[in-house]
Parts: structure tokens; sequence; C-alpha cells
């Protein structure tokens, strides 16, 4: 059982992971195909146009992929949830093909119709899943789980036929596979929003949060409104993943690995949950994206690979512990 942490060592977990996730970004910043000196650096357009809204990007997704995982596994009580368990990814993937497949070239505000379309697809999915999931009004998190796992196999047989249709197959798989390397300040500038008011949210509701794990009835008995709040964390932990999803493609995982990994060693607590994890994700996703960009430099890795080869083992390593466990 993890222990408690007090103000001072929450202070001090906030303030390390701080430091390492300045010393990422750093050392990000510094890497690349073409070397480049620091003196130099500072005044090169890579650094300024690409390399810089890259790590901030990378920063960003993270933050929004962790923080939608903390509320989706608290709202199911299910650690091994993440937020593509609600079809959201498949959703957004489903858009992106669609856009690639039918050769949209037009700008909304600055983004291309790929994201813009993914980001659309993504909302529609979760709000398919959440009225499927509904029973006399009330929403059950397995049939949430199976309504979701039902659309994704419905959005990925789609998926597989648009690709023999079109034959588009490198595109498609690209966008499927995630990858940052498009990364632009128009994207940093659109997902902030979502970051503001997602990571806010959620820890408004954090003790809600708290109050859910302890199951709908307690939850009920201590005031909470239990339907109503579930909305509204299913609609944020969407939005977030969502505004992830269009501008980085699919990278799975780390909604899955951060929470959990974090909740072992802090707890449930999601006062310190949540803004723990966000930080931790944002560390993890600007490693994993310097070692995508600069492994096989100058070929990139798609992040999405990335995540999968440390993210698989260890959700197997999760389902071996739970079984041991006898949970």
């Amino acid at each position: 059982m993890a222990r408690k942490l007090n103000k001072r060592e929450t202070g001090i977990a906030l303030g390390i992971l701080s430091i390492f996730l300045l010393a990422a970004i750093i050392l990000s910043l510094l890497l690349g195909s073409v070397f480049i000196s620091p003196e130099e650096l500072l005044k090169s357009e890579i650094l300024w146009q690409i390399r810089l809204p890259r790590v901030f990007l990378a920063a960003l997704v993270g933050l929004l992929l962790s923080t939608s995982g903390v509320i989706l596994q608290g709202i199911l009580r299910n650690p091994l949830a993440d937020p593509y368990i609600l079809g959201i990814s498949a959703g957004g993937a489903l858009g992106a093909a669609v856009s690639i497949a039918l050769g949209a070239q037009f700008v909304i505000l600055g983004i291309s119709s790929v994201p813009v379309m993914a980001f659309i697809f993504a909302l529609v999915a979760v709000f398919i899943v959440y009225r499927l999931s509904q029973v006399a009004g009330k929403t059950s998190p397995e049939t949430l789980i199976l309504a979701g796992v039902a659309l994704s196999s419905f959005c990925a047989a789609i998926l597989s036929l648009i690709i023999i249709l079109t034959g588009n197959l490198q595109s498609i798989y690209f966008w499927l596979l995630g990858s940052l390397s498009s990364a632009s300040w128009s994207n940093v500038s659109t997902v902030i929003p979502y970051v503001i008011i997602g990571a806010g949210t959620a820890y408004f509701f954090s003790k809600e949060l708290n109050a859910l794990l302890l199951g709908e009835e307690m939850a009920t008995t201590l005031g909470i409104e239990v339907e109503k709040t579930r909305l509204i964390l299913i609609g944020t932990a969407s939005l977030m993943t969502a505004a992830a999803v269009s501008v980085s493609g699919l990278i799975g995982f780390v909604g899955l690995i951060v929470p959990h990994w974090i909740r072992l060693i802090i707890g449930p607590n999601h006062r310190l949950l949540i803004p723990i994890s966000a930080l931790s994700g944002m560390l993890l996703m600007v490693i994993a994206d310097t070692i995508a960009r600069t492994v096989l430099s100058p070929m990139e890795i798609p992040i999405g690979i990335i995540m999968a080869l440390v993210g698989a083992p260890f959700f197997l390593y999760l389902l071996r512990r739970r079984r041991i466990e006898g949970k």
C-alpha cells in the first residue's frame, strides 16, 4: 500500500519532476539529425521554428494523455483503463483516414484538414459510446468499456476498407503510428486551451474522483451526483484525448503507464495523482520523442512505436500482476 505523501514530500516530488522535465527539454533541443553548437543554435531557425514547438507539443500531448488516463481510471475504477478504452483513438484514426483518402487539402484555423477530421470523429465516437452505454439513464463502467471495444472494432473494419480501396497505406499508417514531425506553433496554440481547461477541470473534480473510487453508492451517500460527475469527467477526458490525437496521431499507453505507475508510488489521492501524473506524462513524452527522432537519425521512428515497445510489456506485466494477486 502506497504511503500518503505529506505537503513537504509532495512539493519535493513536484520540484524533482520539474527539474527532470527541464533537463529533458534542454537535452531534446540540443539533439537532432543536424548538429548545431549551442551558440549557433540560439540564433537558428531550427531551434525556434522546428525543435522548440515540437518539444513543447510533446510535453503538452503527454499532459493531455496522462491526465485523461487518470480521469478514466478513476471513473471506471479500473487501473488498466486508458484514454483509448472509449474508442476515442479509433474514431480519431478513422477521421484522419477519411481526410487522407479524400485528398482534402483545406485548412481550418491554420490547421490542415487531417487533424480537424480526427478531432471531430473522436468526439463523435465518444458520444456514440456514451449513448450506447446508457441504460435507464445510467451508465455502467462495464457497459462503457464493451461499447468502446465494439466501436473500435467497427472503426478498424472501416479503416481497413479505406486502405484497401485507396491503396494509400503509407500516409494513413504513419498517422496511425503517431508522430510529432509536423509540429508547429499553431499546433501548440491549438492544444493549450484544452490543457488549461482539461487539467483544471480534472483537479477541480479530484474530490469527486476520490469518492467514486469508493463505489457509486458510497459516492452518492457523500453527496456526489454520480451520473452528472461521470458525464462531465468523461467529456473532459475525451476532449483532452481528441485534442492530443488531432495534432499527434495515435500514441498509445501514455494514459495507461503514467497514472498506474504514479498511483503505485503515491496512492490514489487524485489531488496528488493529477499534477504528478501530468508532469510525469510530459517528461515521458519529451524523452520518447527525443529517442524517436535521434536513435536512427536521420530516419525518424514514429513515436507510437516507441511507446508500444515500452507500453505493451508493461501492460502484460500489469495483467500478470493482477492475476497473481487474484484481482
